[in-house]
């Protein structure tokens, strides 16, 4: 055979050849997996007959061969084979993922040195290499200034050739298979190599395993690391990475967790991690991603530079997917699960439920209700069949007579046992005779939510009247009591009156009627409380003096209580509760309530077929054209499924252009710049609320259409599924009492105009109006022209107000009366219309079981927050090192926020718990988060400004404690103006 001559080039071209093509032999058998060693072994030695010692792992194996495939001639030659990743042998899925790769870097280097050549240029090959121009791609990028340097007088040439260079991808592609095919007809006159030739090509097996390494993906494809490194194993192996868990599998939620990762080289040495090594850790709950924060090294330590350490917060239950992951490799392990448990009890977030505020009980008879333990992150606390006793443990029930004094012998009438069916504590009632109390349920001396009520005990007999009442479809079941106080007003002596509990005639609205009746035979009406959870009985002790029977209280918070006596009065209340439970479903909650007033509409509309209704509108004028659309709309057609056109434009409704529909009718009606609603001052947040100064092409047909909207959401929601339509909408809290009958008083200032609550409202509160230089103030309310700021008309708040004066004892009476004119009165017409349209699809009796916080969240939904549009509409005022870390800490902390915690979060900064329809972008001033010049403090906030102010902290955890103290605690006494 002849002796092989090649240029540096061809050796370097040879080498990337041998590692494509070559697989190791151990003893004669054949490359299985299992045989094969690792692709970065060393050759150390080299017999020329064809045997060689292999040193991998720091082992040697003597009879260990290698043996050099090349294409089905066998013939050394034949370097275009190896360029072709089709041609490759069959590999297991790693290797052949990386020999391909170093075949596809083969091709191109090919390519190129076959373009160079084709231009005379080939002698500049290695140098191109060195600057890491390695294809024709990367022609195209070397700098004009490096090329000159580097090709000296053949500049020309160069800059000539990438001139002729195609500039489309296409044209580009067939220049580079042209060459190509050159390649491989150029190569196969080279068909016999001498053993000289073989020894040199073995010689380079070292380097050629070399590039296979470095063109692993489990390595970051920017990393090119040396001959040496490889050799010697100096570089990042994420196989030899380990994970240290700081906590114990499975852990309670509510810390900050932490784990180190520490990061090893192959050779076992400890690699200094850094933000180039691409370093990544994803951290999941089922969908949701959890946001971690990761500290690489140490500042301080150099024995600690190759750990990172991540920390994450916890506080859903559950089991969580922990990728560690260095580029696209995962490290040794990866992915982790790791459970976490609920944490101990929390009295503030379980749930006792009961059936109403008043619970009626049978003597003799139990009576079951129940407690949801959770923690204090609203997880389900959850005990083993062998842990019943600790369940039970720390509850706690105190029972008092009307007096307040403690019933000593009926503490165990009320006893606790733990479901474990259904994982909660069942709470058991069972007292021996008729009775009224009140009891208390707490956990650990903190009572629970709702955990204070009212109990009625009846006789057997009185349990059978009353079922036989609430059975009755008769319109006048009546009890006789005395009246003893009303308006606020006692009886000197009290008056015979009726109290009728049931449906109002010929409705289906409940009520409780008191009446007097004049000359014994003419009934007048006294007081009408409609039966909703807002009207409440309140208990009061017998005196000894009061001879007419129990006395109680009835007060909706929509007119003034009135005070009764009868012998009766546990027969009414129980009545009254029984009514209320079936008008509401039979719970109290608001997700029973809800439940309950989606059934009920449905079953109200159940003889209407929701069928599609064609709604053509216009897109300019949108409120115009559906008010026309609608014109002539039944309550029929509006239970139907409308199906919306936007005149001029394509598209067929299945769904999408209803919904584009509703929201932007509801933004028309509902957005203050559209003049139909208003807010108390200019900002965009600011709550809406009838505008009685409204524009005057805007009638009260406007209102009556924005009610029948409401009610059409509502319905739709009342479906299900997609047809749930939210109103688009932040309504003031006064507007929202007045669609269910309550009454409107001084504090809905506090939410719904908060400039005239700290101006006016809180002045009046703080001040001693008795004192004798004090502003004198008096039962008017003045009305001042907006345009010239003039006194316009001046409104008598009572009669003879103007000459009433406003003193410390009728102060809350005058703010009160100042409420109604403002909130009220002077939208009365504007309410009433749009009542009128909203209850003709929505009955006002289902509407009633909410209150006006509920009403809300039914006809809103909850707020729905981006943490992309909080970054992107912020301001950050501070740019120390300190408040960086800080808010980067801040960051990291809202991310893996409940939607509760970011309600808290709103509230206790900007006043509001819900984002203005714009989101973040639309507050007014933006959201501010604000170096606080102290350490270690709780947040402050200053509402006014939209300002959170951040201290300095020592950890994240500190932070994190402090922030969530700060917005569940801190809703006053923490600086909000």
């Amino acid at each position: 055979m002849g002796q092989m001559h090649c240029s540096p080039e061809d050796a370097s071209l040879r080498s990337d050849l041998v590692l494509i093509r070559s697989f190791v032999v151990y003893k004669g058998r054949p490359p299985d997996h299992a045989s094969r060693f690792d692709i970065s072994m060393v050759v150390s030695h080299i017999n020329v007959g064809g045997a060689m010692r292999v040193a991998t792992g720091g082992k040697t194996f003597p009879s260990l061969k290698v043996k050099l495939c090349f294409g089905e001639s066998m013939g050394i030659s034949s370097l275009s084979s190896c360029g072709d990743p089709e041609r490759l042998p069959e590999l297991p899925p790693l290797d052949e993922q990386r020999l391909q790769r170093a075949a596809l870097h083969l091709q191109q280097k090919l390519i190129l040195r076959e373009w160079l050549k084709d231009h005379r240029l080939q002698h500049h090959y290695q140098r191109l290499l060195a600057v890491e121009v390695a294809s024709l791609e990367d022609v195209y990028w070397l700098e004009d200034s490096r090329a000159s340097k580097i090709l000296g007088k053949d500049w020309q040439l160069w800059s000539g050739a990438r001139q002729n260079l195609p500039t489309s991808k296409a044209q580009l592609d067939a220049l580079k298979a042209q060459l190509w095919s050159t390649v491989v007809k150029s190569s196969q006159h080279q068909d016999a190599w001498t053993w000289g030739g073989m020894l040199v090509v073995s010689v380079s097996v070292a380097g050629l395993v070399t590039l296979a390494a470095m063109t692993q993906p489990s390595l970051a494809p920017e990393a090119r690391h040396s001959l040496l490194q490889y050799v010697t194993g100096k570089y990042l192996l994420p196989a030899n990475c380990k994970v240290q868990w700081d906590w114990k599998d499975p852990a309670s939620v509510g810390g900050t967790m932490c784990f180190v990762v520490r990061f090893f080289q192959r050779n076992g040495q400890p690699y200094p991690i850094c933000d180039t090594d691409h370093f990544f850790v994803e951290v999941t709950e089922g969908t949701r991603k959890v946001v971690t924060i990761s500290e690489l090294g140490s500042s301080t330590d150099p024995n600690n530079a190759n750990i990172a350490k991540v920390k994450f917060t916890v506080r859903t239950a559950g089991q969580y997917k922990i990728s560690v992951l260095i580029g696209a490799s995962h490290i040794a392990g990866s992915p982790f699960l790791r459970s976490f448990l609920p944490g101990a009890i929390d009295a503030r977030r379980s749930r006792f439920i009961r059936p109403a505020s008043t619970v009626i009980c049978c003597a003799g008879a139990p009576t079951l209700m129940h407690i949801e333990p959770r923690d204090e992150f609203g997880n389900s606390c959850l005990f083993d069949q062998n842990q019943s006793d600790e369940a039970l443990q720390g509850y706690q029930v105190a029972i008092y007579d009307l007096h307040g004094v403690p019933v000593e012998k009926l503490q165990h009438a009320i006893v606790f046992a733990y479901d474990k069916v259904n994982s909660r504590v069942s709470v058991t009632a069972l007292f021996p005779e008729p009775t009224c109390l009140r009891a208390v349920i707490s956990y650990r001396d903190q009572q629970l939510p709702n955990g204070d009520f009212d109990i009625i005990v009846l006789s057997s007999s009185d349990t059978t009247l009353v079922h036989k009442n609430i059975a009755s479809r008769k319109h006048n079941i009546c009890y006789e009591a005395k009246l003893l106080s009303i308006f606020g007003v006692s009886k000197n002596k009290p008056r015979k009156v009726l109290c009728y509990v049931g449906p109002k005639q010929n409705s289906l609205i409940f009520q409780v009627t008191i009446k007097e009746m004049i000359l014994k035979f003419i009934p007048k009406r006294i007081a009408t409380f409609r039966l909703c959870p807002s009207t409440k009985f309140h208990f009061l002790p017998q005196l000894v003096s009061q001879l007419h029977g129990p006395v109680f209280i009835i007060d909706d918070g929509a007119q003034p209580k009135i005070e009764l006596a009868s012998k009766d009065r546990n027969i009414i209340a129980a009545t009254f509760t029984h009514f209320l439970l079936k008008n509401i479903g039979g719970s109290e909650t608001f997700k029973d309530k809800q439940d309950f007033f989606y059934h009920e509409v449905r079953k109200f509309h159940a003889s209407y077929y929701h069928e599609k209704m064609a709604l053509k509108v216009q897109r300019e004028k949108i409120l115009e054209s559906s008010m026309k659309a609608a014109k002539g709309f039944s309550v029929s057609d509006w239970c139907g499924n409308f199906e919306v056109t936007f005149q001029g434009e394509q598209g067929i409704d299945w769904g999408g252009l209803r919904r584009e529909w509703f929201e932007l009718v509801c933004s028309a009606l509902f957005d203050a710049r559209g003049g139909l609603f208003c807010t108390f001052h200019d900002k965009h947040q600011a709550l809406v609320h009838p505008n009685p100064t409204r524009p005057a092409h805007l009638k009260l047909k406007h209102f009556e259409f924005a009610g029948k909207m409401v009610g059409k959401c509502l319905f739709e929601s009342a479906l299900g599924g997609t047809y749930r339509q939210l109103v688009r909408a932040r309504f003031s809290r006064s507007f929202l009492a007045q669609l269910i009958g309550l009454r409107v008083h001084y504090k809905y200032f506090e939410q719904d105009d908060p400039d005239l609550y700290l101006s006016k409202i809180k002045y009046i509160l703080d001040t001693d109006l008795d004192a004798t230089d004090t502003l004198e103030l008096y039962f008017v309310e003045e009305m001042y022209d907006s345009s010239s700021g003039q006194l316009s008309k001046t409104i008598e708040l009572i009669p003879n107000g103007a000459r009433t004066r406003v003193t410390n004892a009728t102060k809350n009476q005058y703010l009160d009366a100042l409420a109604q004119q403002r909130l009220c009165n002077n939208v009365k017409d504007e309410v009433d219309s749009f009542l009128k349209g909203l209850n003709s699809i929505i009955p006002d009796n289902l509407l009633s079981i909410f209150d006006e916080n509920e009403l809300e969240l039914l006809m809103c939904g909850t707020g729905e927050y981006s943490i992309s549009d909080f970054k992107a509409h912020h301001i950050a005022n501070g740019n120390s090192a300190e408040f960086r870390r800080v808010l980067a800490w801040f960051w990291a902390g809202v991310s893996n926020f409940s939607q509760t915690e970011m309600a808290r979060l709103l509230q206790f900064t900007t006043g509001c718990s819900q984002l203005p329809p714009g989101g973040f972008q639309e507050l007014n001033p933006q959201f501010q988060i604000t170096a606080a010049p102290t350490f270690g403090n709780l947040p402050t906030a200053h509402t006014c400004f939209n300002q959170l102010c951040l201290p300095d902290y020592e950890s994240y955890e500190q932070f994190e404690k402090s922030l969530l103290l700060a917005i569940s605690e801190g809703s006053e006494g923490f600086g909000m103006v």
